[in-house]
């Protein structure tokens, strides 16, 4: 059986390296299982060729330095188009006609964020829709059709979707729920750094869209960090730095800076893969502010990142989202919903390192782990 690993979102993101990790995850642990695994990438064309192949050229290159050279087939889509036609596609690394020859055999399709869509998706035997922001995809299913018509079964990160107190838009969809997952054979225990410093990596600004109490609130996480940004005036002896798109001439940068925030370029830091992890060992542990619906609805949301952060060994400080009650009692996360808490558990982590790093990793081991997951998922 031939298990492909639809994704749509790494190759497009060049300089992401955290956005290519969510899926290398994923198939890394495929390989560890010594399933027949397939990474199926769809890459839309741009009005720049020359960027597109450098796109593909860079996607090509990762695989190879995680030892995936051949295990992948990337379908260039041009004109890019919200139906897939694989009569229109380009493949590049598999040919087309090997595809179709494995899709001729038992297959399964793990569909992230629904990247994957018809009338190409029908082509395969089971269909896995895997959600990886529920706040987002329960919300525009119930305005849209977000594939929610053409999968087998449906699976989601949202750990608390069927708790009492979840507010997640209703759905007739029989959801499943699995955790972010981590290789925790490519992610390691790191030793403690040099520096006490405390980091996450994202998008500063959030151009989606959630309806909240018939209105769009700023999900940003500019909006979110507010209520935290007087961490560094309350602990002189940490580091607090941001890897956040934030460009050199934005007032936010100089404000954020003026407060005794760090902010550095996650297009240098973490380019690649490999820089995403080295950046992410670098760090005493995350701090981060979680994106507020996901919060105010109870999802169970986990971040791939902070799974990741705890595979390295290091602690997550961040906003409780349900999911606490799906995890161990020693899980090196600290859920906070204030300064004051959020001081108290930094201060915490800075006291008692040693212990956290090692239930971050153990938790990491025990619950996040790719290959766990993705047995689960596949039923094996």
């Amino acid at each position: 059986m031939t298990i492909f690993l639809g994704c749509g979102f790494a190759a497009k993101y060049r300089e992401g390296g955290g956005n290519f990790s969510v899926p290398l995850q994923w198939m890394l642990g495929l390989r560890r299982l010594k399933l027949d695994a397939i990474w199926l990438e769809l890459l839309p064309a741009t009005d720049d060729p020359q960027a597109d192949q450098a796109r593909i050229d860079n996607f090509q290159r990762q695989l190879r330095a995680h030892g995936l050279a051949g295990r992948y087939c990337l379908l260039y889509q041009k004109p890019a188009a919200s139906t897939h036609e694989l009569d229109a596609i380009r493949c590049t690394g598999m040919s087309k006609r090997a595809l179709l020859d494995r899709l001729a055999g038992p297959n399964v399709l793990l569909n992230l964020s629904y990247s994957i869509h018809p009338p190409f998706l029908l082509q395969f035997e089971r269909r896995v829709f895997c959600d990886l922001d529920p706040s987002e995809i329960f919300y525009w299913m119930t305005k849209m059709e977000l594939g929610q018509s053409y999968h087998d079964e449906f699976w989601t990160i949202g750990l608390n979707v069927k708790g009492s107190d979840c507010q997640l838009p209703k759905s007739s969809l029989r959801w499943k729920t699995f955790y972010p997952l981590a290789d925790t054979k490519l992610l390691q225990s790191q030793p403690r750094p040099r520096l006490s410093k405390f980091t996450t990596i994202g998008q500063w600004y959030w151009s989606g869209a959630v309806e909240v109490a018939g209105q769009f609130p700023d999900l940003s996480k500019r909006v979110m960090f507010e209520p935290y940004l007087g961490l560094p005036a309350r602990m002189s002896d940490a580091q607090f730095e941001l890897a956040m798109n934030i460009s050199p001439d934005d007032p936010e940068r100089i404000r954020l800076q003026q407060l005794g925030w760090r902010v550095v370029d996650p297009h240098r830091v973490v380019r690649s893969p490999s820089a995403y992890r080295r950046y992410m060992a670098n760090a005493l542990a995350e701090f981060t502010a979680i994106k507020g619906v996901d919060v105010a609805w109870q999802t169970g949301w986990i971040s791939d990142r902070g799974a990741a952060f705890l595979a390295l060994g290091r602690p997550v400080v961040t906003e409780d989202t349900g999911a606490t009650r799906y995890l161990p009692n020693e899980n090196g996360f600290r859920f906070i919903r204030d300064i004051d808490e959020a001081e108290g558990a930094l201060k915490e982590v800075l006291r008692d390192w040693p212990r956290l790093s090692k239930q971050a990793r153990a938790c990491a081991v025990e619950v996040f782990d790719s290959a766990k997951n993705l047995r689960k998922i596949l039923n094996l």
